[in-house]
């Protein structure tokens, strides 16, 4: 009897203790980015795509040791990358002999971080084909798909100037990458000759338009400035940042390898 209590408690035990793990399982599943819900009319071309596209250019750049605590001194939150890497770059050289050196080292007007506020697809950014036939004497249905006559090349872009522009673009491509889970590019091409095997039915008498369009995402948000300064106190260091400012941007980002196909029949 003993050992059947024993196996009981042991039993109930187990139960309670896995209740918390699956619970914290199911949320850490819940909390995973789910992306961006693509409708139908939108393919992935990566491997039709006559054009090799380069891999999306987004850092992910880990502070060294030395960087992590410059960065956690600063009171203004830092994510430019260039900056972090200059920073790892600099890996201080602590010298015994620094105690009761002081100085101020002005590193520079920065970008200093990007935080998104919205991020919307446009499936039909910019139209890159059209294939045509006319089968207005033709006694059947005609079978046309999609083949790119020219290579197409497309660009996104800021909606404002900005200085340091290259770096304002890769923390919003970061962060709409983050939303959207799909490759994202400032510059991206079609290349000619590219085809995929959907086919779409002309009925007799009528002409058809097969269109293809390269989608991208809208970003928007909010982009803070500062003047960052590198403080030196003995064998202490920190960063300062003044004069912050921040602007409202916003950002085209095309979807790298993906066409979105609208067809058409007319008479």
């Amino acid at each position: 009897m003993k050992r059947h209590l024993i196996i009981l408690k042991v039993f109930i035990l187990l139960v309670f203790l896995s209740i918390p793990a699956t619970e914290t399982a199911a949320k850490k599943e819940n909390s995973k980015p789910k992306g961006l819900e693509v409708p139908s009319s939108v393919v992935n071309i990566s491997k039709e795509n006559t054009f090799a596209n380069p891999t999306p250019d987004l850092p992910r750049l880990q502070p060294s040791n030395f960087a992590k605590e410059l960065l956690e001194s600063s009171k203004i939150k830092i994510e430019n990358p260039k900056l972090i890497r200059m920073l790892n770059e600099s890996a201080a050289t602590k010298s015994p002999f620094s105690f009761g050196a002081r100085a101020t080292i002005f590193l520079g007007e920065w970008p200093l971080n990007y935080k998104s506020e919205e991020t919307a697809p446009n499936w039909q950014y910019q139209k890159v084909n059209t294939n045509f036939y006319d089968n207005r004497g033709g006694t059947g249905n005609y079978q046309i798909h999609y083949v790119q006559e020219a290579q197409k090349i497309i660009k996104g872009g800021l909606t404002a100037k900005v200085v340091q522009a290259e770096d304002v673009q890769k923390m919003m491509q970061q962060k709409a990458y983050e939303k959207v889970r799909l490759p994202l590019a400032f510059e991206t091409a079609v290349g000619g000759g590219t085809k995929h095997h959907q086919v779409y039915n002309i009925p007799p008498t009528r002409t058809g338009y097969l269109y293809a369009y390269a989608p991208a995402v809208h970003e928007k948000g909010s982009l803070t400035f500062g003047e960052v300064y590198l403080v030196m106190k003995g064998s202490k260091y920190r960063i300062i940042v003044k004069n912050v400012t921040s602007q409202e941007i916003g950002a085209w980002i095309p979807i790298q390898d993906h066409l979105s196909f609208s067809f058409e029949a007319r008479q």
